[in-house]
């Protein structure tokens, strides 16, 4: 009697088994095209990190060192420079002469954009960083700052600076 009781539940497993699998097979799918067509993230999507630029053109980024500070993988590193009246490139009295991210080492947790108190930083949508080498996952400052956008370039002063700088 025990071994009847027993075959009956085993087959009564296996026809609950078989009606999620057969549920799902004939269910709409729902596929994304990645190379053909760019992803869609949710707004709070935590991507590779964006260098702002304030509406002149001008770095927001003041080198104050806090993102730095609060980063717990330290991974983040900043050698800061004075602006001159010259060669001004942030709204500041410094600027990030050097502001590298090495994504070997960062946990995407957002302590670095949540510490910043002029907005300079910010998780964008880029998600493809995968690499052979850990030297290349080193994201320097011009890799990471946003791009002035062309049609603001035409007579922009910020790009003389930028050329000045660099």
């Amino acid at each position: 009697m025990a071994g009847v009781k027993e075959m009956l539940d085993s087959a009564a497993a296996i026809a609950r088994g078989m009606r999620v699998t057969l549920r799902e097979m004939f269910s709409p799918t729902v596929t994304e095209t990645y190379p053909d067509e760019p992803p869609r993230f949710q707004e709070r999507y935590r991507g590779r990190h964006v260098l702002e630029r304030d509406e002149n053109g001008l770095e927001k980024c003041v080198a104050c060192f806090l993102c730095a500070a609060a980063c717990p993988a330290d991974c983040i590193y900043i050698e800061a420079a004075e602006n001159t009246s010259e060669v001004r490139i942030s709204g500041g009295e410094r600027y990030a002469k050097v502001y590298n991210i090495d994504y070997s080492r960062c946990i995407f947790c957002g302590y670095c954009v949540e510490a910043c108190p002029t907005d300079a930083i910010t998780h964008g949508h880029g998600f493809e960083l995968a690499s052979y080498s850990t030297a290349s996952l080193i994201y320097r400052k011009e890799q990471l700052l946003r791009p002035w956008p062309a049609e603001a370039r035409a007579g922009e002063p910020c790009e003389q600076r930028a050329a000045a700088v660099g």
